[in-house]
């Protein structure tokens, strides 16, 4: 996705004096050898080590990230790569990493969604390496944007998530449901559904940050806007409005289910064909029905591009992620050739769901392909792809903003409320998040 001038400027601007204001230290990378106390990075012999923090599935049928590494240690003796997997929540690892390079024991290389990177920057926990960066940039999609941020390069992409449909195909043949593509058909089909005793759709609270906002992307807006001298924020615009109305009437209908995405009653719905489709993200494909389908067997879902919600063939962004290089690290110029190589081990990562940035052969995997029926979901995920809105960019404190959505989210599905709350709140944080970090916004 592209990013705007005005973007680039604004965060630019704050990035310039944030490594002072969070008492942090800045220090160019390269090769030079590091004090014992700075980095978890460090020197063995004439080799040196680097440390990559993760948060890949690494799930059953999938390649691990461990041995996909072992291929990288064994072929670069003198650059060594020790990979460790984070198992919290996105928020937490964000908040481990800042606090780790403020102690001088980060990692060099993190898993950064694209959602994060803006944030990451203007804290100034990220090495500017747009001189190794544009030595690879060939090698990747559109999704290389991501991982610049006012003109400066701190990482390469990994992966893209356009939000897309995931459907039982035998539940919906069984039920003479028809796959939806436009909103108005997924409302009649989930009525349809309902009545029958089975659901069509879940409303997610614990994913409200990425997985509404890509809705409204997908509706058709831009919700950060830094083209000029203030940023510009509207989060309550047709797009949401769209999103908000639809979700509220499939609940006050019945017509959805409102099981936490990461809650294990959402695999048990799953399990027992009670939901049966739903809007997802692209990567989910790689394990959602892991523990679903028995191993071995064929399954019966099937994945769709996401209905129309007004604004065309066109998706919106539920995550996707890059690897970013540390504030601290000592060595950026083997760290980003660690990091193009490791991004674009393409068949590989393909096995951990992921719709890769890189170019090159889409795989999909056996696993993922014998669960869904035989279909080669990674060719459908591909065209969603190409169908992700160019227009919807994040703005630097986007955690903080998607917090409060989740929260809110969370709150209506237990003492009831509008849906429409939740982008109201998206509003206030976003602008409240944009003023504490020092950055001006038109009001």
């Amino acid at each position: 996705m592209a990013e705007s001038t005005g973007l680039k400027k604004a965060v630019a601007l704050l990035a310039a004096g944030s490594l002072a204001a969070i008492g942090l230290t800045a220090c160019s990378g390269g090769n030079d050898k590091p004090a014992e106390s700075e980095s978890q990075e460090g020197v063995a012999g004439d080799s040196i080590t680097i440390e990559y923090l993760h948060r890949l599935p690494d799930g059953e049928g999938m390649v691990p990230v461990a041995d996909i590494v072992k291929r990288w240690n064994e072929e670069h003796p003198d650059v060594q790569v020790e990979a460790k997997k984070f198992d919290g929540q996105a928020h937490e690892m964000i908040k481990k990493l800042e606090n780790d390079i403020a102690a001088g024991t980060a990692p060099c290389l993190a898993q950064l969604g694209y959602g994060e990177v803006p944030e990451m920057f203007s804290k100034g926990l990220v090495e500017d390496v747009t001189a190794e960066a544009e030595k690879y940039k060939d090698n990747f999609s559109g999704a290389y944007g991501q991982m610049v941020v006012g003109g400066v390069a701190v990482g390469l992409p990994q992966d893209t998530g356009p939000l897309v449909y995931f459907y039982d195909k035998a539940e919906f043949e069984a039920l003479g449901l028809k796959v939806p593509t436009t909103l108005d058909e997924l409302k009649t089909e989930a009525k349809k559904a309902a009545e029958q005793g089975k659901y069509i759709l879940d409303f997610e609270p614990d994913e409200a940050q990425y997985w509404l906002s890509g809705q409204a992307a997908a509706a058709g807006d831009s919700w950060f806007d830094g083209s000029g001298d203030a940023w510009k924020v509207n989060t309550q615009g047709e797009g949401a409005k769209i999103v908000s109305e639809f979700w509220q009437e499939m609940i006050d209908d019945g017509a959805a289910l409102t099981i936490n995405r990461w809650d294990d009653a959402y695999t048990k719905a799953l399990t027992d064909k009670q939901l049966i489709g739903n809007i997802g993200a692209a990567w989910e494909a790689g394990f959602m029905l892991d523990g679903v389908v028995p191993e071995g067997e064929d399954g019966t879902w099937q994945v769709a591009l996401l209905p129309d919600f007004g604004a065309g063939a066109l998706t919106g962004p539920d995550g996707g992620s890059g690897v970013g290089v540390l504030k601290g690290c000592k060595y950026v110029e083997q760290a980003m050739e660690f990091n193009n190589w490791f991004n674009t081990q393409t068949k590989d990562l393909a096995t951990q769901g992921l719709v890769v940035a890189a170019k090159g052969e889409v795989v999909t995997p056996d696993k993922v392909k014998q669960q869904f029926g035989g279909q080669d979901v990674f060719t459908e995920l591909a065209k969603a792809n190409e169908t992700l809105s160019d227009k919807f960019a994040y703005i630097p404190g986007f955690s903080a903003v998607g917090a409060k959505m989740n929260e809110t989210a969370s709150n209506i599905i237990e003492d009831g409320g509008q849906i429409a709350d939740i982008f109201k709140v998206a509003q206030e944080e976003s602008i409240r998040t944009l003023k504490d970090l020092g950055l001006p916004v038109a009001e």
